[in-house]
Order: structure tokens, then sequence, then C-alpha cells
């Protein structure tokens, strides 16, 4: 009878690790799904394989992330929507009116000074998490492009500030008031639509990032570009709250480390690109770049950060405006 024990307890033994192995994998088998609109030619998505790397690494393959580019889950303004419904679970955040400040301050007009973007970056979403929270979301990666939103058109313009009813492609409430405050007239169209609307003539100009219109292989059909650097810009990605709770407290941690480090790693791999990328249209033949003058520069962003404060204080109330236009000033260039 003795043996019969033993092995009666070997099989209880046996039942219970497999138990243990059974929710070990089920803890294993959480994915998150990563929408963004960039496409896999575009070095940022380079650095979302980095970040989903890290990840999987951090939390010892009990999260993985999947990439989806080019849009492919959901459009352009459809993040919010689509991360709370469950079509993804990661996703870039559109000036949406849920999220009001952050609408109107993740593009900012600002000469900001990118030497320490990585920090600026991490204290606006730290400012921006509570409004993210109520709606239900939680930011995790930083997707700066302070350094490369800029301006195209088919040819030379003697001066951005008057376009003279030029049609301008518009990404959001900030841009479009610039263009209309300089004579144009705001268009919104989503990145993968760009290259069809300026071949057809629908815009005559373009305002995107060096990195996204480089992607789009936009220099074919607007080869004229205006480097202001007018711009703070974060377009924040966020995850679903609620997801991000299902996971254990040392892996949640284990996410938003991966985050900054796939940030820290992307920064210079990113900037050199999109400098390689303005170089070689120029090089080629097929585009060209002009800088605007400090002078200009500081011209262009006073007059409308002195209209867009006002928007700002209004949509973020007065204690958060007065933070964000604050975090801003101390990282001027």
């Amino acid at each position: 009878m003795k043996p019969i024990k033993l092995a009666k307890t070997a099989v209880t033994a046996l039942l219970c690790l497999t138990g243990v192995s059974l929710a070990i994998s089920a803890q294993a088998a959480t994915t998150l799904r990563l929408s963004t609109y960039v496409n896999e030619s575009d070095i940022r998505f380079d650095g979302f394989k980095k970040f989903a790397e890290l990840a999987e690494q951090k939390t010892e393959g009990r999260v993985k992330v999947q990439i989806y580019p080019s849009s492919t889950l959901h459009g352009w303004s459809e993040g919010i929507d689509a991360v709370l419904g469950g079509v993804s679970d990661i996703s870039w955040m559109p000036a949406d009116k849920r999220l009001a400040c952050y609408r109107v301050t993740s593009l900012y007009p600002a000469l900001i000074d990118l030497n320490k973007q990585i920090e600026l970056d991490a204290k606006y979403s730290d400012l921006m998490r509570p409004e993210a929270a109520k709606a239900g979301l939680v930011p995790l990666i930083n997707s700066n492009y302070s350094y490369d939103q800029e301006w195209w058109f088919k040819g030379p313009i003697s001066d951005i500030s008057k376009l003279e009813g030029k049609l301008v492609r518009s990404i959001g409430p900030l841009v479009s008031m610039m263009i209309e405050g300089w004579g144009g007239k705001p268009v919104f169209i989503a990145p993968k639509e760009v290259y069809q609307s300026a071949e057809r003539g629908v815009v005559d100009g373009i305002n995107m990032g060096v990195a996204t219109y480089s992607s789009w292989k936009l220099w074919d059909v607007m080869p004229y570009m205006v480097n202001g650097t007018l711009f703070y810009g974060n377009i924040v990605y966020m995850i679903n709250k609620k997801k991000l709770e299902t996971l254990s407290p040392a892996d949640q941690k284990a996410l938003m480390v991966a985050a900054t480090e796939s940030e820290v790693w992307l920064k210079p791999r990113y900037e050199s690109w999109v400098n390689e990328q303005v170089g070689n249209a120029v090089m080629k033949g097929g585009g060209s770049a002009v800088s605007l003058t400090k002078q200009k520069r500081t011209a262009l962003v006073t007059d409308v950060q002195t209209k867009w404060n006002a928007v700002v204080d209004t949509d973020c109330g007065p204690e958060l405006a007065g933070q964000v236009k604050t975090l801003f000033k101390t990282y001027t260039e």
C-alpha cells in the first residue's frame, strides 16, 4: 500500500506543477498590439521594434508587443476609440477633444532646445497623465517630432508667412491657425493619403514631419522644403489603462522602462536619419531646403504663441496651462 500512496503523492505533485506551468504560460501569453501610422521604411519603426525587444526582455517573455504599421488597424483620428474599444492596446493619440489639454499642447509653438528632449518629453507626459487617466489611458512612449516638423511646397516661396490663399495640409488645430494667420487655407489629410493629394493638386503645400514625409516618398511631388523648427511636437503613444493594470506591478514598471530606453536608443538614430533624408533629396537634385533665420523663427513663434496661449488657458485650465507653458519656457533654446 505504501508504494501506491507514494504514487498518488507524485501524481498530486505533478498536477500541482502542471497547474503552475499553465499559469505561467497564461501569463506569458500577454500580447500588446501597438498601432502606428509610420511604415516599415521609417526609422521610427525600428524604435518600436526596439521597444518590443526590450519589453519582452525585461518581463522575461511575459509581455510581447506586436507592431502594426501604416495605420493598418485604424485611421489617423481614431486612436482613442481604437485603444478603448480593443482594436489596439497601444496607439498614437491624435488631437481629440477627450484629451483637451493634450490636444492643444502636444504641438506647441516654441523654439525648443533638443539637447534635453527625452527629459522634456517625460515631464510633459507626466503633466498629461491625470487627463489621460480620466479617459482610460496611460502615456507610454513619447514620439517626439520637434526635430523635423516642417513645410513643403512645389516651388520656392519668398515668405512662408505670406501664403496668399495656398491650400496647405494641416495636422491639427495649432497648425491650422498658423496657416490661416499666414493667409493660407488648412486642409486635413491623413499621412498615407498625402502623396495622392499632392500629386493631384489637392494641396499646394504640406506641413509634416521629415521622417513621415520621406518614408512616404513625398520629395517626388513637393520638393521645396522650408526648415523652420517652429514647434514642440510630441505625439504620445498611450496604452489602455485597464489593459496595463492586468499586468503585474513589476511588469508595468518594466514596460515603462522599456519605453524610455527605446526613446533614448532612437533619438540619435532618428536625427541622423532625418538629416540623411534631407541631404539625399537635395544632393540628388530632387529637392531643395532653405532654413529660416533665428530672427524670423522667433518672430513667427512669438506672434503665434501669443494667440495660441489663450486657447491653452481655456482648454487646459489656468493651473495646468501655467505648468505646461513654464515647462516649455524652461527648455527653450
